[in-house]
């Protein structure tokens, strides 16, 4: 999901997200626009990946990352216990994403499905149950969130959530300049939140993507009764002592 490890030299940011593609992709963007004044056009004619390697893949590899120009943008999809200690010490910054886990599970599925390395071919009723018995990859999503929301008050780290940046996006643009440092007037701040605006369009196309992976409630269009009585028991008892919250449609 949307989840490293070696010691780097403050100061950088560090994007460490929680939500499946497109979610990923759409936080990294949202970033990469903000942190450099950039625009969407921008972005359409580069490889965003290259301007966020991710920590733990063995390309570019950690020697290419370190030899970046600080402050670096570095994604990472690892549990909080595994960051760099820069981290944990406060001296780099963490944006993390959660995302609701019923989306995520759909659109985990079909990113399953869609990249060859995997060609998932099972049904997905057998996907949602490995996600629910934390027998995917990266491990438990339950125990991945909770253990960046002991966090989300840290200096630190900022704790977004994917449903946000639907229902509030100029709110979390904000919260980004903020955290990342980086300065903008009035208007500068409004024509980059109309930039985000755009960039999220074109990527929770309905047309472009599965089920139009990138919106919010798409589970209801999937989930079966049973399935989601089953959902919620094993959330219920997952995240029952966690007083995080989510939007399960806006």
């Amino acid at each position: 999901f949307d989840w490293e490890i070696c010691n780097f030299p403050p100061p950088q940011f560090s994007v460490d997200l929680t939500a499946v593609k497109p979610s990923t992709g759409l936080l990294q963007e949202v970033v990469y626009l903000v942190s450099q004044g950039a625009d969407p056009d921008e972005i359409g004619l580069m490889n965003i990946d290259e301007q966020l390697p991710v920590l733990e893949y063995p390309q570019p590899g950690l020697d290419i990352i370190k030899e970046l120009t600080s402050p670096r943008l570095i994604k990472s999809h690892l549990p909080y216990r595994f960051l760099p200690s820069d981290l944990h010490n406060g001296n780099s910054k963490v944006i993390y994403m959660a995302r609701n886990p019923k989306d995520l599970v759909v659109s985990y599925y079909q990113f399953h499905r869609s990249l060859r390395t995997m060609s998932y071919r099972g049904t997905f009723q057998e996907f949602c149950r490995r996600f629910m018995n934390d027998k995917l990859g990266y491990g438990s999503w339950f125990e991945h969130v909770q253990e960046f929301w002991e966090h989300h008050m840290d200096a630190n780290v900022l704790f977004l959530k994917y449903e946000d940046m639907h229902k509030d996006l100029a709110t979390m643009v904000e919260q980004l300049v903020r955290f990342l440092g980086v300065s903008y007037d009035k208007a500068q701040l409004e024509s980059m939140v109309e930039h985000c605006h755009q960039l999220i369009d074109q990527c929770c196309n309905a047309e472009a993507l599965p089920v139009g992976r990138g919106r919010v409630g798409l589970w209801k269009d999937i989930f079966t009764v049973s399935m989601n009585e089953k959902f919620d028991l094993v959330y219920k008892q997952k995240m029952g002592k966690c007083d995080l919250t989510f939007d399960f449609y806006l």
